[in-house]
Parts: C-alpha cells; sequence; structure tokens
C-alpha cells in the first residue's frame, strides 16, 4: 500500500481511459499502472501475518482465524472500503452445525416408544435435556398466537406440556381463520412459528400430531443418520423453540383416552367461534431428548467497491479466496502459508489496485466485491453460506474469480514459475474463458495449463474450491491455481517457501481478469449448457 500517491497522479495524467471499452482489450497503460501496484514486498508482508504462528493455522471457529478476519478487516478499513457486514463492519458470520442424539427416548403409561415409529423429534429443532416426567398436557388446540386467532389467550402455561394439532382452523367457508382466505398463513407453513410461540408463553414441551406422520418422518430420518455440518440460521445460545415430539394420531388417541372426543369438540367449536377451550389431562410420560453438538461459527469477510457507472453498478464481479486453514495437531501449527495464506493476500492487493484506481477518480464501472471465506477446509461452508446469504442477489452476480493456492511450483512444473492451473473458466461461459487468454496474452504472459480443467479429471478440482458454489448456481467462475506440492496440508507450508514473485504476476493477471469485468459494456453470458 505504498504507491497510492504516484499510482493515483499516473492515472489522472492518462487520456487513454475510453468510456467505452473494448470487448478485449488490447493495450491498457491505466491497467498497467494499476496491476503493477501489485507488488512482492506487500504481499510478503501480509502473508507474513496471515500464517504467522500466532494464527494458530487459521482453523474456522477457533481464535486465529478470528485475529486473521480481524487483520483483514483493519486492511479493508486502512483501504476506506466500506462496512457492509453484520454490525456495521466488514464481517457475514458464518453459522454451521451438526447435531444428532445420543439418547432420544419416550415412553407413555411405563411402555417406551419406537423413534421414528410411534414419534419423531429432529435434534435440530430441540435443546438439549435430561429426563423430564410429565404428569399432565395441555390440549391447546393448534397452538397459535395472533391476534386474528389466538389459543394461548388467558392461559398460563408456564413449565407445561401442551398438546396441539398440525396446521391451523378453517371456518364454515373453508378460508383459514387467520388469513381470511384459501391461502394458510406462517403457522401452516413454519412450525418453528409455533415452537416460538411456545416458548415465549413458557411452556416446556409441545406435542403435535401429526396426520402426515409417515411423511414428514423421513426427513427426521434422514437427519438423524446425517453426520455433516449443516448450515444453521441459529447457534444453540440463540435458539427461541420449545421443545417438541411429533406424534402419530393413533398415539394421541392413546394418551388423551376418553378425553379424545372432548378434545375433537372443542376443535369443532374453535372452527365455529374462532375460541379454543383447552382440555387437560393427566399423563404418565417421559422423555429423553439427550444430543450430541458440534457447532461452526466463523465469519466470512467483505470488501466492496462501488461500481460509478449508474446503470452498471448493480452488477457485481467477485473475487474469492478461502483465508480458513485445518489449524494446529498437538504443537504443531499448520501456518497455510501457500494453501491459503497466498491467496487470501493476493487479493488484498488487487482490492488496493481498484481502490488506487477509485481514489483517482477512475473506478470500475461495475461493483466489485472482495470476499474472504472461511469453512472452506471444513466443505466450502463459507462460500456456500454467502452463495445461499447473499450480500448482493446472485441473478446480479456477474462472475466469480476464485484464488486458491498461488504462491508455490508443483512438481509438473519444477524450474518453470510462471504458470498457473486454470480451472472452470469455459464451463459455463466461452467469453469468461476468453478474456483470461486474452488478458494474458496482453499483459501477463503466464503459461495456462488446463489440466485440471478436465471433465475426467480424477482429483475433481473444480468441485473442491469455493467458485464452485458459485458456478453450482449458474455463474461463471474461473479458479487460479499452483496445484500441490510436498507440503500441502502439512506444518511445512511455511511462508519462507512461497515464491512471491509468482504470486505478483497471478495477481496481475487476476487484477486484469476482474478489471476487464467489471468494466466492458455487456456483462458475460451464461453460453454453455
Amino acid at each position: 500500500m505504498t504507491r497510492f500517491f504516484y499510482v493515483g497522479a499516473l492515472l489522472l495524467s492518462l487520456n487513454i481511459f475510453a468510456q467505452e471499452r473494448a470487448p478485449l482489450p488490447t493495450t491498457d497503460a491505466e491497467a498497467r499502472a494499476l496491476a503493477a501496484t501489485i507488488e512482492a514486498e506487500d504481499l510478503r508482508r501480509h502473508l507474513t501475518i496471515l500464517a504467522a504462528d500466532d494464527m494458530e493455522g487459521r482453523e474456522t471457529g477457533q481464535p486465529g482465524q478470528k485475529r486473521a478476519a480481524a487483520y483483514l478487516a483493519e486492511q479493508l478499513a486502512a483501504l476506506g472500503m466500506p462496512t457492509i457486514g453484520e454490525n456495521n463492519g466488514y464481517f457475514q458470520t458464518i453459522k454451521f452445525s451438526r447435531q444428532k442424539w445420543d439418547s432420544i427416548a419416550m415412553t407413555v403409561n411405563g411402555k417406551e416408544l419406537r423413534h421414528l415409529w410411534e414419534f419423531y423429534s429432529a435434534p435440530s429443532r430441540n435443546a438439549d435435556r435430561e429426563s423430564e416426567e410429565i404428569d399432565e398436557i395441555t390440549f391447546l388446540g393448534y397452538g397459535i398466537d395472533d391476534e386474528r386467532y389466538n389459543d394461548y389467550a388467558g392461559r398460563d402455561l408456564e413449565g407445561k406440556t401442551i398438546m396441539i394439532f398440525a396446521g391451523e382452523p378453517r371456518g364454515r367457508n373453508g378460508n383459514y381463520l387467520i388469513t381470511g382466505t384459501k391461502d394458510p398463513s406462517a403457522y401452516s407453513l413454519d412450525d418453528g412459528a409455533k415452537m416460538r410461540a411456545a416458548r415465549r408463553h413458557g411452556v416446556s414441551t409441545v406435542i403435535v400430531i401429526d396426520p402426515a406422520f409417515k411423511k414428514n418422518v423421513q426427513q427426521v430420518r434422514r437427519e438423524t443418520l446425517d453426520g455433516r455440518l449443516k448450515m444453521t440460521e441459529q447457534t444453540e445460545s440463540e435458539r427461541e423453540e420449545a421443545n417438541s415430539v411429533y406424534i402419530t394420531p393413533e398415539l394421541a388417541r392413546t394418551l388423551l383416552g376418553k378425553d379424545y372426543r372432548k378434545v375433537i369438540r372443542s376443535r369443532t367449536r374453535a372452527e365455529k367461534t374462532g375460541r379454543f377451550r383447552p382440555v387437560v389431562v393427566a399423563a404418565d410420560i417421559t422423555l429423553t431428548q439427550d444430543k450430541e453438538v458440534r457447532e461452526l461459527i466463523g465469519e466470512n469477510v467483505l470488501g466492496y467497491l462501488e461500481g460509478n457507472d449508474p446503470e452498471l453498478a448493480d452488477e457485481v464481479i467477485v473475487v474469492s479466496a478461502h483465508y480458513d486453514h485445518i489449524g494446529k495437531r498437538g504443537d504443531a501449527i499448520f501456518n497455510g502459508a501457500d494453501d491459503n495464506g497466498s491467496g487470501s493476500s493476493t487479493i488484498l492487493e488487487i482490492a488496493e489496485a481498484f481502490t488506487v484506481a477509485a481514489r483517482a477518480g477512475k473506478g470500475p464501472r461495475r461493483s466489485v466485491l472482495f470476499l474472504w471465506v472461511s469453512g472452506e477446509e471444513k466443505g466450502l461452508l463459507g462460500s456456500e453460506y454467502y452463495a445461499t446469504h447473499p450480500i448482493f442477489p446472485l441473478e446480479n452476480t456477474v462472475a466469480d474469480i476464485n484464488v486458491d493456492m498461488v504462491g508455490r511450483i508443483d512438481d509438473a512444473h519444477a524450474g518453470n514459475p510462471n504458470y498457473i492451473y486454470v480451472i472452470g473458466s469455459n464451463r459455463l461461459s466461452t467469453e469468461l474463458h476468453n478474456i483470461n487468454e486474452a488478458v494474458n496474452r496482453d499483459f501477463t504472459q503466464l503459461e495456462l495449463d488446463y489440466t485440471y480443467n478436465a471433465k475426467d479429471d480424477p482429483n475433481n478440482f473444480y468441485e473442491r474450491s469455493d467458485h464452485y458454489n458459485f458456478a453450482e448456481r449458474g455463474i461463471p467462475s474461473v479458479f487460479f491455481f499452483n496445484g500441490t506440492h510436498a507440503d500441502y496440508h502439512r506444518d511445512t507450508d511455511t511462508v519462507d517457501k512461497i515464491n512471491f514473485d509468482k504470486m505478483v504476476r497471478i495477481g496481475q493477471l487476476i487484477f486484469h481478469n476482474a478489471w476487464q469485468l467489471a468494466n466492458q459494456d455487456k456483462r458475460i453470458q451464461v453460453d454453455v449448457k
């Protein structure tokens, strides 16, 4: 970040920047001047910090990853980039969890029921708790708390167990009481609304009579068998739902006994009058919901530069890299200098080059999002989270340029550092591929190796880095990669082995790609099926 004023003055003196750019640049002194701000000295400075021992291998959710995120945010603040993340900052929190039952059990009148046959309960929808003895059930209609229909009105249910019907009541005309139309409300579409209402009223457990039990139990069956980390909207500490159990209508009749008819009459009255009269019945139930939870909470880091063309600024180019690594194993620190401190440092320098242009009044026409994701080493989790929680609409995302490992030389190119593997550039857009070929020809003259782009490549690198979560959603994407080496995922992947001159040239190639995509008149098209 040592060349802002020099390059800014140079740009102001250039008169060659045309308002209408050619689809593929041939010579562009302005772009060369900007690319020249990507320097080995700055790359070394960033990488030395990101891959230092005190970053502890940057494992997602661990203190080292938080420190790395803070460093990236500090650099974005120094560049003057606006805060577009949470809490007026640069972060997007990623939340993933894996939950399974250690013990799930329900007994009625001393008889043990079969989970997934007579009842089901999803670990992800319930808090962990020890066995609970239930000696009374309050039948509470549909469990709805709404100004247009309220089963809770005037009821003290603190610490109680309630039983409710799935869905919501309809009137005599067939319309739903809450919406007044044939369209259901959120209480039919999202059981979470009922569980949150129960929690607000202090309810301990909600027992839901599920008429579609055989269908709905399949999802819970899959969840109990799935050991993967999954995206979640809330952590355990943020949970706002009462615990729940879903039962068959046959089991409901057993639990309610002679009061079952009273419950049916009460439901009929509610549908006629809009008011429900609770039914309280004695019970002998033991419920155990003991679960194991693994949570992964990390941060994506967001650097944003708004485009200066009012007609194109809504379109966004994403330049991405993962900054997490695999942490520590005992005393060994896996510094991850190449994987992927190199990519993270590179896009910091590219972000600086774009900022230099903007300060000189020559910023890009389209907007650019510099995206550092976490959780890549856990299964591309950070980019998956962004793709499903985008800051900018995916339909406005023109392309993703992904940078993952660009500081080393693999065995296939021993003695020739001036190469880069290019993966995915032609999978969705021939234009993206042609742009990369053209800017390399005109500016960087690297050897572009497409070995790993082959669809039958046994390594399948195309699906193994963060660009894939964009490509999978139809966004043209290209992945720049130097290949693996003997230090890959070892504690010997350290800064002293990085080739910074190589990083400069690759960084310049990536800059020229992003600059072209951000400035040409028309966005690239998806033309490969």
